[in-house]
């Protein structure tokens, strides 16, 4: 094993596990989980905060009635109850902290 000092300053971790059997997910159809996540990335790149923040995809985070969620490592701060349209105010926050 191998070990290096962490890539980024910052790293979303978004939930986008979705569930077939109909159970609430923050991935499903119609929950934003995977809308989120997009315009997360796409907010990174558009910022110039590639290389520094990193927005990764997620399975689920365990608390689907909550959700969509993510969190920021390693800020340690949890979002939950987003939306799609929540993604210009997470990437205010993160260029302010990057």
């Amino acid at each position: 094993m191998k070990k290096a000092p962490v890539p980024y300053r910052r790293t979303v971790f978004v939930c986008t596990h979705a569930r077939a059997d109909g159970r609430t997910s923050c991935g499903n159809p119609g929950r934003g989980g995977v809308e989120l996540c997009e315009a997360l990335k796409a907010g990174v790149k558009r910022l110039g905060l590639k290389g520094k923040v990193r927005v990764a995809r997620s399975g689920c985070l365990d608390l689907c009635e909550k959700g969509p969620n993510a969190f920021v490592y390693p800020d340690g701060e949890w979002l939950c109850g987003l939306t799609p349209a929540d993604a210009d105010a997470i990437l205010e926050a993160l260029a302010r902290g990057a």
